[in-house]
């Protein structure tokens, strides 16, 4: 199998089909490229690591994206967080100890775009 095959295979896993043909199709041919790279690399390679779980790549995944502000990427990967198994206490948590780390705005905007998310998801009351 190929890092791009793996890649597909485990990207599709963790952000579900629905998510992942949006994508694909929302990138055109000038983004295509962009799409094969991270499903390589990011998915094919480093997500597909055995030396970590899915939940701990989760978890590192959503504390990264909180310190970088990365609100747009946030939703998509707190909805993985839950698919990779991890509760809505526990996704708290990463966002709690991101604050400390990450500062306390980006944490706050997390919390928000994170109870947004729960709330779609039915894993909290709106």
């Amino acid at each position: 199998m190929t890092d791009y095959d793996n890649g597909m295979k485990t990207r599709r896993e963790v952000l579900g089909d629905a998510h992942v043909d949006r994508a694909s199709a929302a990138a055109g041919a000038f983004g295509q490229p962009f799409q094969e790279l991270i499903t390589r690399y990011a998915w094919g390679e480093v997500w597909s690591r055995p030396g970590l779980d899915r939940r701990m790549r989760s978890a590192v995944t959503l504390a990264c994206l909180v310190s970088l502000r990365a609100e747009n990427e946030l939703g998509m990967h707190l909805r993985a967080a839950l698919r990779n198994g991890l509760s809505a206490e526990e996704i708290r948590e990463v966002l709690l100890h991101t604050a400390v780390y990450a500062g306390v705005p980006a944490a706050n905007a997390a919390f928000g775009v994170a109870q947004r998310v729960l709330s779609e998801e039915g894993v909290l009351d709106p």
